[in-house]
């Protein structure tokens, strides 16, 4: 039985006065590749920041592979890499230089570094981008050097805040390819949020998330069967419409 990547339990937070998180419970397993679908404000950015600590949980458990995010959050957090939805990457240094400082902050040595980070640009046909500035980049290769950031340190679960978002129809195509091939090479969990419903992979497993509230959690199949349609489309507005 694969161990569990994540782990969430009664999970709510609020703004003020608005509940923007309603009892969240989710689990993911190792190598599970799951897509959090929902509308732009649904919940999905606050759930990936109770995760990764940018909040501080308010209620409830959060733990990854069984390390408690509030407990022992340096454990916890030293299993995840993760793409934001706002682009991180300094556009003036290189793609090396940026890579560089992101493996210092994790304590990693220079040149383990710099072959993990050629590991994964190789996998990716990138290799060559690694001296130019970042700013020399399109858009979808900025977004993919991101996600090599993410990985430099070999994390157990990867965290994806809509990571195509700006990019072209090639590059969405390169990086849903890309990190499905993660998950069964690398038994990689993950956990992908986006409001585009063609990334949705029909093997793969679908969390809907609408006003705070997971509405179902399966495999893409099952979802489909528990609402008797026939896409995700029409799931979609089957649980998030009654």
């Amino acid at each position: 039985m694969n161990p569990s990547a994540l782990t969430i339990e009664t999970l709510n937070h609020n703004f003020g006065n608005l509940r923007a998180l309603d009892n969240v419970k989710l689990t993911l397993k190792e190598g599970d590749y799951s897509i959090l679908l929902g509308l732009n404000g649904a919940g999905k950015t606050t759930l990936f920041s109770l995760i990764t600590r940018l909040y501080d949980n308010q209620t409830g458990l959060i733990d990854i592979f069984s390390h408690n995010v509030k407990k022992n959050p340096t454990k916890a957090l030293a299993n995840i890499g993760v793409v934001f939805q706002q682009p991180t990457v300094d556009l003036d240094l290189t793609v090396e230089q940026n890579l560089q400082y992101h493996a210092s902050l994790h304590g990693m040595r220079k040149k383990l570094a710099l072959d993990n980070a050629l590991i994964e640009l190789k996998r990716q046909k990138m290799e060559y981008i690694l001296k130019k500035k970042v700013r020399e980049l399109s858009g979808g290769q900025r977004r993919r050097v991101e996600i090599v950031r993410a990985l430099m340190h070999n994390p157990k679960l990867l965290l994806l805040d809509e990571p195509t978002v700006g990019v072209d129809i090639e590059s969405r195509k390169l990086i849903v390819k890309h990190v499905k091939s993660l998950c069964k090479e690398k038994k990689l969990a993950v956990l992908w949020a986006t409001h585009l419903i063609d990334e949705v992979d029909i093997e793969g497993n679908l969390i809907i998330m609408h006003k705070g509230k997971i509405m179902i959690h399966d495999s893409v199949k099952n979802v489909l069967k528990i609402t008797k349609t026939k896409n995700v489309s029409n799931a979609f507005d089957h649980l998030t419409k009654k």
